[in-house]
């Protein structure tokens, strides 16, 4: 066996190997942007703070515009794929309309 070849193999067979779990690609987990506009009555509950609390997404404001009338609220969730669901389904029902951000709108 040519000397490269037996450095080779010992390299293989010193290897440990990781105990660690590695992360399930097919996980669910996802990050998503969307455009939230309040209507006026609205603009005082505390919707963002609620989605945080009720389910376990991670809450972040990318950018906000508000007035009298309205807000507009361009807000990033992260979290599995179905629990994200859930909140918007939430955030809906309270009377927010819920529309996804364009690729490149609110960047990074």
């Amino acid at each position: 066996m040519p000397a490269k070849a037996k450095k080779k193999a010992a390299r293989k067979t010193s290897k440990k190997k990781s105990t660690r779990k590695k992360k399930s690609v097919t996980s669910g987990k996802q990050v998503a942007r969307y455009w939230w506009t309040y209507p006026g009555k609205r603009l005082k509950d505390p919707i963002i703070w609620e989605v945080g609390q009720k389910f376990k997404v991670v809450t972040n404001v990318r950018t906000a515009s508000v007035d009298i009338d309205m807000g507009i609220v361009g807000i990033q969730l992260e979290g599995e794929r179905e629990e994200i669901k859930r909140a918007i389904a939430y955030v809906e029902k309270k009377g927010v309309n819920v529309e996804p951000v364009e690729i490149g709108a609110i960047a990074g």
